[in-house]
C-alpha cells in the first residue's frame, strides 16, 4: 500500500481487498442527491499513456477516431480506437503538452492497448509509455466544485473539455453532471495530500464509484474489458460528444464508422436508466415485446445509493421508443429511463 492510499484509508476510504489500490467509496454508496452539492473522489480505475516524439500526434491521428494533429494545448477531447470492423477497443480522454499526447483510458485495458498501438508505430518517431504510476487523479464535481477549486488554481478551465497546466498539476474540465461543472485533477500524491483537508471540508468525500456515477449522468461512455469490440462509436453516442471527426483522414474502421453515419438512419443509441438491482457492463437487456433476443447491453454502471445502479445502456431505438426493457430477460428487473443530458436524434429522452 502506498502513502497516498494509507492517507485515504486514515480518512475513511474503503480500499479494495485485492491490493490494487482501488478506492470504490468512503464506506457507503452515494447517489445523485448526495453528490450534487459537491464531492471529491480519488479516481483509481484509470490508466495513462504518454505518446512522445516528433511524430506522436501524426501517428495517433491515423489511429484514433478524432483529430489529434489539431488538438490544442488548452483543450481535451474524447476519442476512440476501433478494430478494422469499426468496433471500439477503447475510448480515451486525450490532451497534449509540448512534448507528449496523453491518452487516459480504463486501466484494465491499458497494457494490451499500449502494446497493440506500439506495434503500429513502425518507423514513426513516437514512443508509448505508462505514465500513470506515481500520479493521483482526483474527480471534483457538484455545485461547490468551482468555488472550492478557485482558491487553489485561480482561473479554472472555462468550458467542458478545456484544460490548464498549473504548478499543482493538470486540471481538465470534463462534461458537466448534476447541473454543475466537473473537473479532473492530475497531480502528485504530495499535492493531493496537501489539498485533501480543504477539499474534504467543502466537498463530500467519495470514491471511484461516485465518479463513475457522475460520468454516467453526463452521458459519457467508457469502454471496459467486458464491452470491448461490442459497439460502433455511434452506438455509445461518441460522436454526439465530439469524439469522432468525420472530416479527418483514415483510421482503423473509418469506412464502417462513416457508413454508419451517412448511409441510413442510426438504429441504436445509448440511454440513461436506473435499475433496482445489481448490474454491470456487458449485461444484456431485453424488450418485453421481443423477448427472444437481447435488444441491448449495459455500457457502464455504478451504484446509485439506493441498492441498485444507474447505467448507460446501448439498445435499439425501437426498444427505446417502446420503453419497456428488462435486465437479463424479458421477465427481469425493469429499466427506468432517465433524462439524458443531450439530445438523442429525434427521441425526447
Amino acid at each position: 500500500m502506498n502513502n497516498w492510499n494509507e492517507y485515504l484509508s486514515s480518512r475513511g476510504a474503503r480500499l479494495a481487498q485485492d491490493g490494487s489500490g482501488h478506492v470504490p467509496d468512503f464506506g457507503q454508496s452515494l447517489g445523485v442527491a448526495d453528490l450534487a452539492p459537491g464531492f471529491v473522489a480519488p479516481v483509481t480505475d484509470q490508466g495513462l499513456i504518454a505518446v512522445t516524439g516528433d511524430d506522436a500526434a501524426g501517428f495517433l491521428h491515423n489511429q484514433l477516431t478524432n483529430d489529434v494533429e489539431h488538438l490544442g494545448p488548452a483543450e481535451a477531447r474524447l476519442a476512440g480506437y476501433c478494430t478494422p470492423k469499426g468496433r471500439l477497443q477503447a475510448t480515451f480522454l486525450m490532451w497534449r503538452s509540448s512534448e507528449s499526447v496523453f491518452l487516459q483510458l480504463a486501466r484494465e485495458l491499458q497494457p494490451a492497448l499500449q502494446k497493440r498501438l506500439s506495434m503500429f508505430v513502425l518507423r514513426a518517431k513516437a514512443k508509448l509509455a505508462d505514465v500513470g504510476t506515481g500520479q493521483v487523479l482526483l474527480g471534483i464535481g457538484g455545485a461547490a466544485a468551482e468555488g472550492t477549486l478557485t482558491p487553489l488554481f485561480g482561473a479554472l478551465p472555462p468550458t467542458p473539455y478545456s484544460r490548464i497546466d498549473h504548478p499543482l498539476g493538470t486540471l481538465i474540465r470534463v462534461a458537466d453532471a448534476f447541473g454543475s461543472a466537473r473537473y479532473q485533477w492530475l497531480t502528485t500524491p504530495a499535492a493531493a495530500q496537501m489539498a485533501w483537508p480543504a477539499l474534504a471540508a467543502a466537498l463530500r468525500p467519495a470514491g471511484t464509484d461516485a465518479w463513475r456515477l457522475a460520468e454516467i449522468h453526463a452521458g459519457v461512455p467508457q469502454i471496459t474489458l467486458r464491452t470491448q469490440e461490442q459497439f460502433v462509436p455511434q452506438m455509445v453516442n461518441l460522436e454526439l460528444l465530439g469524439g469522432v471527426n468525420f472530416k479527418k483522414g483514415c483510421y482503423p474502421g473509418q469506412e464502417i464508422v462513416a457508413r454508419s453515419q451517412y448511409l441510413g438512419k442510426l438504429k441504436r443509441r445509448t440511454a440513461l436508466a436506473a435499475i433496482d438491482a445489481p448490474a454491470q457492463a456487458g449485461d444484456e437487456v431485453f424488450a418485453v415485446d421481443d423477448p427472444d433476443q437481447p435488444c441491448g447491453m449495459i455500457v457502464n454502471s455504478a451504484p446509485n445509493g439506493s441498492g441498485g445502479v444507474d447505467a448507460l445502456v446501448e439498445m435499439k431505438l425501437a426498444a427505446l421508443e417502446q420503453g419497456d426493457m428488462r435486465l437479463g430477460s424479458a421477465s427481469g428487473v425493469p429499466l427506468r429511463l432517465l433524462p439524458m443530458p443531450y439530445a438523442l436524434d429525434a427521441l425526447d429522452l
